[in-house]
């Protein structure tokens, strides 16, 4: 994770994001670096130029909520993003780790969805646990472990994801989101240490510091078995594990992003059943 001047990293990032239109300033051509120059938010803000760069800097470590409010307008800064500014500022501890055992009760939960793939994500994006139409929908991936990992490493995830770039972006944003929450997660790290080591793209989308909980979208994605297919996502917040999310994806009905998951379902039914014939289970032993 990033260390120093995080707050500064932040701040910069941020204005870089937003052009003058967005802000109602003029557009007076092009510029040495893209967005809003450190003298723009100021005034957007209502402080001093002097203030604010000493605050970016890392000069000045002892913003009011009153100033961060400002900045975060200024900036056009959402919820998530808003949240994020203040645990950067003021120094806000997060939790420590997230859990990454999934309870008994909410495997069942998840098994009992036959009709849906549905797997529970932990805060560094690992697949803690997959129901076999969740596998079935990933079977592409070499490995069906880590999203981001699937998404930077593997060649397949270009195939898979109808929009990359887009799938790509979402998934940084969801992370920076969970580094927020768990500032000092060693899972959280070594995800964001091995990335920007090995992926290029993932690097350039961390250095933009978008903090974007994902909670819901439509996903379109091309299957090697059912082709194309459209499906709404929605991810539950497992209360009892802070962190830890239910993935349900699902068709709109009559579709043939719906006939898609059916057969989806028939793949899935029938790539159990050659498992548990190459290794058949123990008598006494569960089988999904």
């Amino acid at each position: 994770m990033e260390i120093g001047n995080e707050l500064g990293d932040y701040l910069r990032a941020r204005r870089a994001a937003v052009a003058p239109a967005d802000v109602g300033l003029p557009d007076d051509g092009p510029r040495r670096v893209p967005g809003l120059r450190r003298d723009e938010v100021a005034l957007l803000a209502g402080m001093s130029t002097d203030y604010y760069i000493r605050l970016e800097q890392g000069r000045e470590r002892h913003p009011s909520e009153q100033v961060l409010r400002a900045i975060a307008g200024a900036l056009r800064l959402d919820d998530a993003a808003t949240a994020h500014l203040f645990r950067l500022a003021l120094s806000v501890v997060g939790m420590v780790a997230a859990p990454t055992a999934v309870a008994p009760e909410l495997l069942r939960l998840m098994d009992g969805m036959r009709d849906v793939p549905a797997f529970v994500v932990g805060a560094a994006q690992d697949v803690l646990a997959a129901n076999a139409m969740a596998r079935e929908l990933y079977c592409g991936f070499a490995r069906y472990d880590n999203l981001l990992r699937m998404i930077f490493l593997d060649p397949f995830a270009r195939e898979f994801y109808a929009d990359w770039d887009h799938a790509a972006r979402i998934a940084v944003g969801n992370l920076r989101a969970s580094s927020s929450q768990f500032p000092r997660d060693e899972r959280i790290e070594r995800v964001v240490g091995e990335l920007s080591v090995r992926s290029p793209a993932f690097t350039g989308l961390w250095a933009r510091y978008e903090v974007r909980p994902r909670t819901h979208e439509d996903k379109h994605f091309r299957h090697p078995g059912v082709g194309e297919i459209r499906l709404h996502f929605e991810a539950l917040a497992v209360t009892s594990a802070p962190g830890q999310h239910l993935s349900v994806y699902s068709a709109e009905p009559g579709s043939a992003s719906a006939d898609a998951l059916i057969l989806l379902g028939r793949l899935s039914e029938r790539e159990a059943t050659l498992a548990n014939q190459t290794h058949p289970a123990e008598d006494g032993e569960f089988r999904s």
